[in-house]
């Protein structure tokens, strides 16, 4: 891990509609984003985050505008923070605030609630398309969603990543533990950190499936560097997101899964440690997905 003497340039080297266009979603705009501004661009890391778009696999759920800035901000976090715990810590911490901050601007943390429809259904997807085509890339609720949020989402990463958090001995991300039991290194585990808990323990859709998902699709990213992984539900991801639900008797909120929200980073630490979620963290790691 580095020291933050040089991670942070002054601005981005395009502008946001430039980036979400280049990108062409969300999710990995937003990595994209903050990773250049942090001055270390991840591209596989960044592709991977694909599936994240229209609030995981198009399911509506926390905008992947929040899912994209969360990976940046751990990957940020492991280069600044010596120990793997530190990181963790830091990670969450960022994260609750930079959710806090598109939340304070957007009301919701949903992709439904925001752009209206639902992009699971055909008919939604086709609607949506249909009235961004009409209007415009350029002018869609999203791209100009992306322009305002973008400034705060920089402001309060970078003012966070640089507090000190104060980790509890075995501090605990529910999402970290199920990367490192797919094979992941301590850096995607802290990249994934603040996944935790329904994403930066809001109680939302749960982190884990969404560490999963993003490291199943990386590693085709780093078998595949030529080449961009599919946007959306991928039969992969399918398969993954299928016996997730068959786990959770189709839950997919954090707080329902685990009949309540985390106060903090310790609590749910406790929880991960004590084996919470453990059958389901191991049909997320361990099941062969053809």
């Amino acid at each position: 891990m580095m020291k933050p003497d040089d991670t942070i340039n002054t601005a981005p080297a395009k502008g946001t509609k430039e980036i979400f266009k280049e990108c062409r979603t969300c999710s990995r705009t937003f990595a994209t984003i903050l990773n250049r501004q942090f001055g270390h661009p991840r591209v596989p890391e960044e592709k991977a985050m694909n599936l994240m778009a229209g609030g995981i696999l198009n399911q509506g759920y926390q905008c992947g505008m929040l899912w994209g800035a969360t990976l940046a901000v751990g990957a940020e976090s492991f280069r600044r923070n010596e120990k793997a715990e530190d990181a963790i810590a830091v990670a969450v911490l960022a994260t609750q605030h930079v959710v806090h901050s598109f939340l304070n601007l957007t009301h919701t943390l949903n992709c439904r609630e925001i752009i209206g429809y639902d992009l699971s259904t055909l008919t939604g997807m086709a609607k949506f398309m249909i009235k961004t085509t009409i209007k415009g890339n350029e002018n869609s609720r999203c791209f100009n969603l992306a322009e305002e949020w973008a400034p705060a989402a920089i402001d309060v990463a970078t003012e966070m990543l640089a507090q000190k958090a104060e980790p509890k001995n075995g501090t605990q991300s529910c999402a970290s533990e199920v990367v490192r039991q797919m094979g992941g290194s301590q850096e995607e585990m802290a990249m994934v950190a603040g996944f935790a808990g329904g994403l930066g323990l809001y109680g939302g859709a749960c982190g884990a499936l969404s560490a999963a998902l993003w490291k199943n699709a990386l590693d085709w990213c780093r078998e595949n560097p030529d080449e961009d992984p599919p946007y959306f539900n991928t039969k992969t991801a399918k398969k993954m997101l299928k016996s997730f639900k068959a786990e959770t008797n189709g839950k997919m909120r954090c707080s329902e899964i685990c009949g309540k929200y985390f106060k903090d980073l310790g609590e749910h630490t406790d929880y991960v440690n004590r084996g919470g979620c453990k059958s389901l963290l191991g049909v997320l790691a361990g099941r062969i997905y053809d």
